[in-house]
């Protein structure tokens, strides 16, 4: 697989790795040591580069094709799954997902972006970007959810809902308001983790939740940098820039008072060991429903209309 930007050193030395490996076997000669110190000298530049990342190298990361995504997890996390499909009014929209699964003792409803693998996978999940049946899909489970006590799960991967015209003919603005407004009402706790990429309302569509978990190399954002930098500075090339000051890192968010927890990745990002980050997501999810699944129904949607009423500060000047 190409290594991201900044990991090319790190691909040289592993490069070098294998090659040694090939030499000692074809020649039979003992490079064990040689191949160790490469090893170790690899692991401690590994941790020197995701020790020290910027705001747009994580961003590379949270972007990374083969971090995991929504369907995975749900066979990852569940014992059992069982997707569904359709918003009873259009058509079904495959940029979100949901179903029925069973995580640990809890029967619960996951639903979330899929942006798809590969180049015709991308096409067919329309690279995770959502139309408004998507959206009315995930209302469509979410209120399934709530009749049958079902606590909802959300997982958010998107650059954001997808800008077309037919889009927009058939209520994208709409069925995005809906949403936020019918998720107040939800009497189920909703959980959400970002798992790769946070974009506008788009991922907000489906995030309005009593907890908000972030993977650590996840991005949460209003608007994305390039779009940001192409609107404030009329220049793309100034991405970068407009990444750090957007403050849409999961330690940001944290900070921010918008999201609650921060899961920590394999060292190199979640998209290298899906079991570890699977099993990190699970505890963290049991962890959440535990607490939550305590409160009454009015507690938690009073807790979740609370927690989005404190979002945003600001200071009054001082009277003259």
């Amino acid at each position: 697989m190409k290594p991201l930007e900044f990991e090319k050193p790190l691909d040289d030395l592993y490069t070098k790795i294998d090659e040694l490996k090939q030499l000692s076997q074809e020649s039979n000669i003992d490079l064990s040591t040689d191949i160790t110190a490469i090893e170790k000298r690899a692991e401690k530049m590994k941790e020197d580069i995701y020790s020290s990342l910027t705001p747009a190298q994580i961003i590379q990361i949270a972007r990374h094709p083969n971090r995991p995504n929504t369907l995975s997890l749900a066979q990852l996390l569940c014992e059992e799954f069982t997707e569904l499909k359709g918003d009873r009014c259009f058509r079904d929209d495959p940029s979100i997902v949901g179903g029925v699964g069973k995580l640990g003792p809890h029967r619960v409803m996951i639903i979330g972006h899929q942006k798809g693998a590969d180049t015709k996978e991308k096409i067919k999940r329309n690279f995770g970007m959502p139309h408004p049946e998507g959206y009315r899909k995930g209302l469509r489970l979410m209120k399934m959810a709530d009749k049958f006590d079902m606590p909802i799960i959300t997982f958010i991967d998107t650059p954001g809902a997808y800008p077309g015209k037919e889009a927009e003919e058939r209520g994208q603005a709409e069925a995005i308001a809906r949403n936020l407004k019918e998720m107040i009402g939800i009497n189920v706790p909703i959980l959400t983790v970002v798992i790769g990429e946070g974009g506008s309302g788009g991922a907000l569509g489906i995030a309005v939740a009593n907890r908000i978990l972030m993977l650590e190399y996840a991005v949460y954002s209003v608007i994305s940098p390039e779009g940001c930098a192409s609107i404030l500075f009329r220049d793309a090339s100034r991405a970068e820039y407009a990444a750090e000051k957007l403050k849409m890192t999961a330690n940001d968010i944290v900070e921010l008072g918008i999201a609650d927890k921060i899961l920590k990745e394999p060292l190199g990002g979640a998209h290298n060991e899906w079991g570890a980050i699977a099993t990190s997501i699970k505890n963290a999810l049991l962890e959440e429903l535990d607490d939550l699944l305590k409160l009454s129904k009015e507690e938690i949607k009073n807790q979740r209309y609370n927690k989005f009423r404190s979002f945003g500060k600001f200071k009054e000047p001082k009277p003259a």
